[in-house]
């Protein structure tokens, strides 16, 4: 990365946190090897003038964090700039598809975006482990009532999730006891018209949610299994789930092979695909995390090895 440049995309500077944000690993890491770093947010994405800009501030040192030095950049347009990265998070709305519209354009200029806008416009999170549903737990997508009950008494225990959730928002458990689970259907699926996710619970959980980031198409070493705390279903970081560093299992490293053949052919060169024991939850591409709790527990990092790769 020496001498180069790099364009993050990203949620504000502010809400980053320094602790467990895989994009200031990232920052940290392109600092480390010389490179210049700029910041944006998609609000700050210009067409214009036949090309398309961003107007950027220039980061000084991302280990200053949260009180990042920054200087005001002029605008500069996207295909002079060597290397972009999507890293906003999600929701997946109107705003940002309107972005990766902008970056599929300044793509079509020249422009070096990671992940592929054409990528990320295509699949949604949740539905593209569809894909590898060999893999998963038994799954549907529904949003009708009686789909909903039939599923349920298939099941001692089922999960319900939104396709456009994060951080294990909106996610919920029932079991044979459950009596406000048609309410909670209806409100999700907004009086049955929003498509939901139902799985059969597995137990596994509570021995881990693992994350494992792929990298160029190929599993990183170690993955990041996040563990329920206090009586939760949920291990994700964000909903309160603790973080302990293990290496892959054989059939992690299997799945993680196979869809990383997948994401290479679609342009996606850094995911976090979710297994709970030997099953497939979801695929993500927006913007993964994970690498900061893996390069603190064991001085390996993902994220050098990312930018090894490009």
């Amino acid at each position: 990365m020496q001498g180069t440049s790099s364009l993050f995309i990203t949620d504000p500077l502010n809400e980053l946190n320094p602790k467990k944000d895989t994009t200031i690993v990232w920052m940290q890491e392109v600092y480390e090897m010389g490179g210049q770093i700029l910041q944006c947010e998609m609000k700050d994405l210009i067409y214009k003038d036949q090309q398309t800009f961003a107007n950027c501030v220039e980061i000084q040192d991302p280990n200053q964090h949260p009180q990042i030095s920054e200087k005001v950049d002029d605008i500069k347009p996207l295909k002079d700039i060597d290397y972009i990265f999507m890293r906003k998070d999600p929701p997946v709305d109107e705003d940002y598809m309107n972005a990766l519209h902008l970056l599929s354009q300044a793509e079509s200029e020249g422009a070096n975006v990671i992940n592929r806008p054409t990528a990320l416009k295509k699949f949604n999170e949740k539905i593209f482990a569809l894909q590898f549903s060999n893999w998963m737990p038994d799954t549907s997508v529904i949003c009708k009532e009686e789909d909903f009950t039939l599923f349920k008494n298939k099941y001692s225990t089922i999960i319900l999730k939104p396709l456009d959730g994060m951080g294990g928002e909106s996610i919920y458990k029932f079991d044979e006891s459950s009596t406000d689970h048609i309410e909670i259907f209806k409100s999700l699926t907004n009086h049955y018209q929003t498509m939901v996710m139902v799985q059969n619970f597995l137990p596994e959980i509570y021995a881990g949610d693992y994350r494992i980031l792929i990298i160029h198409g190929k599993p990183f070493p170690i993955a990041l299994a996040r563990i329920p705390q206090g009586g939760s279903f949920k291990g994700n970081l964000a909903a309160g789930g603790i973080g302990e560093a293990r290496e892959l299992s054989d059939d992690q490293l299997k799945v993680s092979l196979e869809i990383g053949k997948v994401l290479m052919d679609e342009g996606i060169l850094f995911a976090g695909i979710d297994m709970i024991g030997n099953y497939l939850t979801e695929i993500n591409i927006t913007s993964p995390t994970g690498a900061r709790e893996i390069l603190a527990q064991t001085g390996k990092n993902p994220i050098k090895t990312l930018l090894q790769s490009i």
